[in-house]
């Protein structure tokens, strides 16, 4: 299948496309998105785009992502995560396209007590979230056939992310003070990109319930301090993580005190267990550093 990835200068965008000619993507041919080919402040040029690249499905992972600056850029947010999914999606139905639209677990209020299924209603509390939630109901509406993949807490070897924010504090700190009253699950891009790929399989099988929205994610649940401890307990066990409310490091926009998703349809459909969310840190330190052992 021939697939064009958006986004592919971001986290998962730029995993995607590191698969190319791996066993994984043996059936698939990646083609690349920049800005520069689609500038989604100016998303009109997309379907003369698709036409060029004729591509049989797009997995868009690109999106304006800055949750703080969000709260005072609503109508670039909406821009970007609304507005210009719509043209795709509209581009995508007319030409045929299967369409994997990425969105985020920020579209809830962060009230839920037990993992949120994909059809918990959703009710953001912020600009980003309300953007993306904007941006699914625009795709879906345009293209009922596509797939909507909410994923959380995105993180990789590569990139600015909360994984490598941890590893660059702790070489000048020996104390680090890490939120530990919101609750989620961390999802390794590496993971996940190789799950959207199986997804692509999925697609193409008729008996396989693929459109409207998913949830992604790996098996289990911590704290942004539990997350911090499991990175450092082996890269830098010499770190004290102290933990604090959310209080004690306030920001623009509020994040959800609970957020976790519940992957296990995801899987069901795939036809595969989700792995811990331990299982894949450990794969992404042993990727980053190939002579470190596992904790």
């Amino acid at each position: 299948m021939r697939v064009m990835v958006t986004g592919i200068t971001g986290q998962l965008g730029g995993r995607l496309m590191s698969l190319q000619g791996s066993s994984w993507a043996a059936k698939h041919t990646l083609v690349g998105c920049d800005r520069t080919q689609w500038d989604m402040e100016a998303p009109e040029g997309i379907l003369s785009l698709l036409e060029k690249v004729r591509p049989e499905a797009v997995i868009h992972c690109a999106a304006y992502t800055a949750v703080d600056a969000a709260e005072g850029n609503a109508e670039l947010a909406m821009l970007v995560n609304a507005d210009a999914p719509r043209h795709l999606a509209v581009a995508c139905a007319a030409l045929g396209v299967h369409l994997i639209h990425v969105s985020t677990d920020y579209v809830f209020d962060g009230t839920g007590q037990i993992p949120y299924t994909s059809d918990a209603p959703t009710s953001p509390i912020g600009v980003y979230g309300k953007s993306k939630l904007q941006g699914e109901k625009a795709v879906l509406a345009a293209h009922p056939g596509a797939s909507v993949i909410r994923v959380s807490w995105l993180y990789d070897r590569e990139g600015e992310n909360f994984f490598n924010t941890m590893l660059r504090l702790s070489q000048t700190q020996d104390e680090l003070k890490v939120v530990d009253d919101q609750v989620g699950c961390p999802t390794h891009a590496g993971h996940l990109a190789v799950d959207l790929l199986r997804w692509l399989d999925a697609l193409e099988d008729p008996k396989k319930a693929t459109s409207g929205v998913h949830h992604y994610g790996h098996a289990g649940t911590t704290t942004w301090h539990g997350f911090a401890s499991a990175i450092l307990a082996s890269l830098a066990p010499h770190v004290r993580v102290l933990p604090v409310p959310t209080s004690a490091y306030p920001t623009l926009a509020k994040r959800p005190d609970y957020s976790k998703l519940d992957e296990r349809a995801f899987f069901d459909t795939v036809g595969s267990p989700a792995v811990g969310w331990r299982e894949a840190l450990d794969a992404c330190i042993q990727a980053k550093f190939p002579s470190q052992g596992t904790h």
